[in-house]
């Protein structure tokens, strides 16, 4: 088996891969408000061709990609089209994996849908508001990056 390092974002330096542990890889897909588009694309492929490559090295790996098929956009999209929300979302999803699919790179082992964990989505956001992490503004809650000392870190 091939050695595969990758850079850690935090420290800066090239750390290898463990063989005898799973990679994560977790991609944050699309927004399904419309037809996919190089955009959003580029996260599809560039992950599945990252987890293709570690496999074919001898690495387990497992790659999940969301779908967020609840968002503004997605409302404003339907209305729009004047379809509900959840019908527009569930057509632009089926485009979505179609359109993926002809790629030719198969696909993640796990597309979680946004509608499928609102449950869990509402309880983080209720802890984050509750441990002073977050706010309500005008009907949105924003995360509050100052209560954070490590905010930033990763990009820099």
């Amino acid at each position: 088996m091939r050695e595969v390092r990758i850079r850690d974002t935090l420290s800066g330096a090239l750390q290898s891969i463990d063989p005898d542990h799973e990679v994560g890889i977790y991609a944050c897909g699309p927004t399904v408000y419309s037809r996919i588009h190089i955009g959003n694309a580029r996260p599809f492929v560039v992950f599945s061709l990252f987890a293709r490559f570690l496999r074919s090295e001898g690495y387990k790996a497992r790659l999940v990609i969301n779908v967020t098929d609840i968002n503004d956009k997605i409302y404003r999209a339907a209305r729009e089209a004047g379809e509900g929300s959840a019908a527009f979302a569930e057509e632009m999803t089926a485009a979505y994996v179609e359109d993926t699919d002809r790629l030719g790179l198969g696909r993640p082992d796990a597309e979680p849908q946004a509608t499928e964990t609102v449950d869990g989505i509402i309880e983080l956001i209720a802890q984050l508001i509750e441990g002073g992490h977050a706010y309500e503004s005008g009907g949105d809650v924003y995360f509050r990056v100052r209560s954070f000392p490590g905010y930033g870190k990763l990009s820099n």
